[in-house]
């Protein structure tokens, strides 16, 4: 099974992380949900955002960097939005990593990607803080790259709408997201 390492949003370590990490655990994955807030928690986006920025990006990066330094360099790197970011910073740091998974979240692709590295994306569609023609010019530079890259979007769906305690939260959706996931990895033991 693998070892898969989670980030979570902006809003901090709550229960969607640690439900997502038990889902996995229950199939026989390894999971671990770094906490780079520290237990701090926001009650909205824009408390996640300040306190994203209070914090600052490289204490949040250093944070993530000693939450997986332990960790095997072929764990499975993933994020929920804002985790999704932390994720694709250490993704360059561990270019061994056995796949990556992208929930509600494009990032950087670093330019060590390893070839034929798979990348599993889940984006509502439309996504209020992923714009179609940024998702375009994504998709446009993730097919130059050497990345192996699945794109699942989901129409009508809300943000984050794998959180059931969101208004963004989408039953259907979020059903298939973990559905595919859990094939994705299925198929990195395969």
């Amino acid at each position: 099974m693998a070892t898969v390492i989670l980030f979570h949003s902006v809003r901090g370590l709550r229960a969607l992380e640690r439900d997502a990490a038990e889902r996995l655990r229950a199939l026989g994955h390894d999971v671990i949900t770094p906490d780079v807030f520290d237990g701090q928690v926001a009650g909205s986006v824009d408390e996640g955002f300040a306190l994203k920025d209070e914090i600052g990006w490289r204490v949040l990066c250093e944070r993530a960097e000693a939450a997986v330094a332990g960790q095997p360099a072929t764990a499975v790197l993933g994020g929920f939005s804002f985790g999704a970011a932390i994720a694709s910073h250490l993704w360059g740091k561990r270019p061994e990593t056995s796949g990556v998974l992208l929930l509600h979240s494009i990032v950087g692709i670093p330019d060590n990607a390893r070839d034929g590295v798979p990348v599993q994306l889940h984006l509502a569609d439309p996504d209020i803080y992923e714009p179609a023609e940024d998702v375009a010019e994504w998709r446009a530079m993730a097919a130059r790259s050497p990345i192996a890259l699945e794109v699942f979007t989901y129409p009508g769906a809300g943000h984050l709408y794998t959180d059931a305690s969101l208004p963004d939260y989408d039953e259907e959706a979020s059903r298939q997201t973990w559905e595919r996931v859990e094939q994705f990895l299925a198929r990195l033991q395969a």
